[in-house]
């Protein structure tokens, strides 16, 4: 079987990031996001890193003509390794067109996008149950996934915290920016015939089962 290229697309907390992190174990293919992307741009130094450090280090976004120049570098260095399963990008309908002409110089057509799809409803109630171990990152849940003894990590023992930006307010104009910019990029996807719309209400393993038979695990 040749090579998966794989998006995952989804709102906030549509749960793509777990999703896109066990299908790169079970594929052994490198998961990558456009934070891991820029901390490496980062790390690397260089103009390109100045420019990327700038804008986290204000909080703001980094734009997409930097953001297509990291993944650029990114698929010149690692994409044709293994295949690759992109999480969270293209976020815009500017980013994907700019993708798919890096990918198609480079002969490396996407062979799915997955699209997350979750109510709005639902979204707010996950995230606003979140917890994270403030010690190890290690996620849990008020109701769906709870610590063996209430607000301690199972893992390292480190106290559990809510993250400060996870209100009802800020959730509902994440979900809102989501909906402005990525509506376009589904449908960019859609004409194309790569898209694929996975449940992800509910049950995590109801929406795992269905990817590993699009992608036939």
């Amino acid at each position: 079987m040749g090579h998966h290229r794989i998006v995952f697309l989804g709102p906030p907390g549509s749960g793509k990031g777990t999703a896109a992190m066990e299908l790169s174990a079970e594929l052994s293919v490198p998961h990558v996001s456009t934070g891991q992307m820029f901390r490496e741009a980062v790390r690397k130094g260089g103009p390109l890193a100045e420019s990327v450090k700038e804008f986290i280090e204000k909080g703001r976004l980094v734009p997409d003509e930097i953001t297509v120049q990291v993944v650029r570098l990114w698929l010149d260095e690692q994409g044709r390794k293994r295949g690759f399963i992109f999480d969270g990008f293209p976020r815009t309908l500017a980013q994907a067109e700019a993708f798919d002409r890096l990918l198609a110089e480079r002969e490396l057509p996407l062979t799915l996008v997955l699209l997350l799809e979750v109510s709005e409803e639902e979204i707010i109630e996950r995230i606003l149950g979140r917890l994270s171990c403030e010690k190890c990152g290690a996620l849990y849940h008020v109701t769906r996934i709870r610590p063996q003894r209430e607000g301690i990590c199972d893992k390292c023992g480190g106290k559990l915290i809510r993250r400060g930006d996870d209100t009802e307010q800020t959730v509902r104009e994440r979900l809102r920016v989501y909906r402005e910019q990525t509506l376009d990029v589904i449908d960019f996807y859609d004409r194309q015939g790569v898209l694929k719309r996975i449940d992800g209400s509910g049950l995590k393993d109801r929406a795992w089962a269905l990817i590993k038979s699009l992608v036939q695990v």
